[in-house]
């Protein structure tokens, strides 16, 4: 009899194994959350001195800012973009690359690469394209008569931040598409086309009911991903501006403080957009994991 689990002769062994990663994420999330937990309900002076406690206070003070309500919404928008984009962009770019085309090899390690670039590095390529005096497409867009200016309006920086943060996101969720696509069994679309169907509603009906465990998985990382991981791309194109079209809560808890020194107010803050990320993804789960469809193996 094949026996399935795992079996450790030393009994210490499994738990060496994993030390490192239980060392990691507690040296750089569990630490890092209990401190920003305890600063949030501090109150301190400008030189860290005298620290006081105030529970509350900072939270009240927060949602009585009408500049944090902005950031709210503006990161709400934000993040049901960059999500809706990538994960169209990348499923269709994944639908082609998965079909039988000459150079369909050259195609799929094409769109892999850019997700390579580290935010900041693929905002400063953004950056020289669109940069209002010497950008490539700045220069064509205001020889067309479109006054192109990210600097100045808050309408095209905010569009500019979500194509970039859309552009390097689109190789991720294409790599799990594809792959998807690829597990897809092939008598299931070819008995849907002997029934006359056409390729979309064989796409729609067969393959993408297939594809849902997929999607599922991406819309939480997609969320994750715009709401922390493209502050990178926001410091290197726009730095938040301007006047705060682009400051979503991520690069807010870094100018509160690191630029303004808001030491209390950035923690709390910190915290408020866990428990943000936290109940959307639980959201994500309870409702959305409804509609997934999982093929059973045998």
């Amino acid at each position: 009899m094949i026996r399935r689990e795992a079996v450790f002769s030393n009994k210490l062994l499994p738990y060496l194994l994993v030390a490192p990663q239980l060392i990691l994420t507690g040296v750089f999330f569990l630490w890092p959350a209990v401190q920003a937990l305890q600063q949030s309900v501090m109150k301190s002076d400008p030189f860290g001195i005298r620290t006081r406690f105030v529970g509350w206070e900072n939270f009240k003070a927060l949602f009585a800012d009408p500049f944090y309500l902005g950031s709210i919404r503006l990161s709400f928008l934000f993040a049901g973009a960059v999500a809706f984009l990538a994960m169209s962009l990348a499923l269709f770019l994944a639908v082609q690359a998965n079909r039988q085309l000459r150079g369909s090899q050259i195609y799929k390690t094409l769109l892999i690469w850019p997700y390579a670039l580290a935010p900041a590095v693929s905002a400063v390529l953004w950056v020289f394209l669109f940069q209002p005096s010497i950008g490539v497409v700045s220069r064509a867009l205001q020889g067309l008569g479109i006054p192109w200016d990210y600097h100045l309006h808050g309408g095209q920086a905010l569009l500019l931040v979500i194509l970039a943060s859309v552009a390097r996101q689109i190789s991720y969720n294409f790599i799990f598409f594809l792959a998807g696509l690829q597990a897809v069994p092939k008598t299931l679309i070819e008995a849907a086309m002997i029934d006359g169907a056409s390729s979309r509603r064989v796409f729609w009906s067969v393959v993408f009911p297939l594809l849902t465990p997929t999607t599922f998985f991406l819309i939480v990382m997609n969320t994750v991903y715009a709401f922390f991981d493209t502050f990178g791309v926001i410091d290197a194109l726009t730095k938040g501006g301007p006047g705060k079209a682009t400051e979503t809560l991520c690069y807010k808890v870094y100018l509160d403080g690191f630029r303004n020194f808001r030491i209390n107010s950035s923690a709390a803050q910190s915290v408020v957009l866990m428990a943000v990320v936290i109940l959307l993804t639980a959201f994500q789960f309870k409702f959305l994991q409804r509609r997934v469809h999982y093929e059973g193996g045998g």
